[in-house]
């Protein structure tokens, strides 16, 4: 039985409390690390040089509430209200999913096929804004527009598109439908994919706090794909790319699709760094 917290305990004791706690529930110690540094808004520097430091009350306080909530299996990244990807910071609550490593695959990819001249950029379903934000701070000259169905997750990346200093413009939309009559050189999209018999494979933690309107997709995953690749010829322009990211097990699934719809157009797949089908792009 891990013994309670001791009053005003050093900042050495508090982390050694909170990794005991994490390996009893087998989750990672270093998560004591990161809110700890989060809760005093240190770098890790100051981390080393404050191990002797005394915790207030209210730190204290403050300290024992965001473990638990570790121990609760919510994401790290919500409990700190941030997380990186591709190089910046971005806010996270639960009306946005956590931006994934295989997403800045997606980014890197776009970004390596395209130069800093001026095109229309469209990402659908943009959640925290990381593709549109990223996208935009890498080619300033693009006209970057982010869209989402959700009223809440546009609050978020609004706040970071200023957090960033990245000019996007955020419009609420289900897919397509605020855009009638407007054509993109590049739509960019990672959108909902999960099929609802892969719940038993996922962790709980990313069931339990992460929005499921942003996860899970009917027809075995493949509905938004389907309404994508149905409309996308009156969004696209003549020679413009699509990119999405889409499940492991998706690929050829999402490449017929497309081509069914668009046969005058080029499909093709890449993997991720893990060699697994990820992304595809159709232009």
């Amino acid at each position: 039985m891990i013994q309670k917290l001791k009053k005003n305990a050093t900042v050495f004791e508090a982390l050694n409390w909170a990794s005991l706690r994490l390996k009893e529930k087998n989750l990672d110690p270093d998560q004591g690390r990161w809110l700890m540094r989060s809760l005093m808004g240190w770098n890790l520097t100051n981390l080393l040089m404050n191990y002797r430091l005394n915790l207030t009350d209210d730190q204290q306080s403050q300290f024992i509430q965001m473990v638990n909530r570790i121990l609760n299996y919510e994401p790290l990244q919500y409990v700190i209200g941030t997380t990186e990807f591709y190089g910046y910071h971005f806010q996270v609550n639960p009306n946005v999913l956590i931006p994934r490593p295989e997403t800045e695959e997606l980014v890197e990819w776009v970004l390596n096929e395209h130069d800093d001249q001026p095109i229309s950029v469209l990402d659908l379903g943009t959640g925290s804004g990381a593709i549109a934000i990223s996208l935009k701070k890498q080619r300033p000259k693009w006209n970057v527009t982010g869209s989402d169905v959700s009223e809440a997750a546009l609050k978020v990346a609004q706040a970071n598109a200023i957090a960033n200093h990245a000019e996007v413009k955020m419009v609420e939309s289900d897919l397509f439908d605020s855009f009638n009559g407007q054509r993109f050189d590049l739509i960019v999209s990672n959108p909902p994919y999960v099929a609802k018999d892969e719940i038993k494979y996922m962790d709980e933690s990313v069931l339990e706090y992460e929005p499921r309107q942003a996860l899970f997709a009917q027809d075995h995953g493949l509905a938004v794909y389907q309404k994508i690749a149905k409309n996308i010829h009156a969004y696209l322009k003549k020679n413009g790319s699509l990119y999405l990211e889409i499940g492991f097990k998706q690929g050829n699934s999402v490449k017929r699709l497309l081509e069914a719809d668009n046969p005058d157009r080029s499909v093709r797949l890449r993997k991720d760094m893990a060699m697994r089908d990820r992304m595809i792009k159709m232009k």
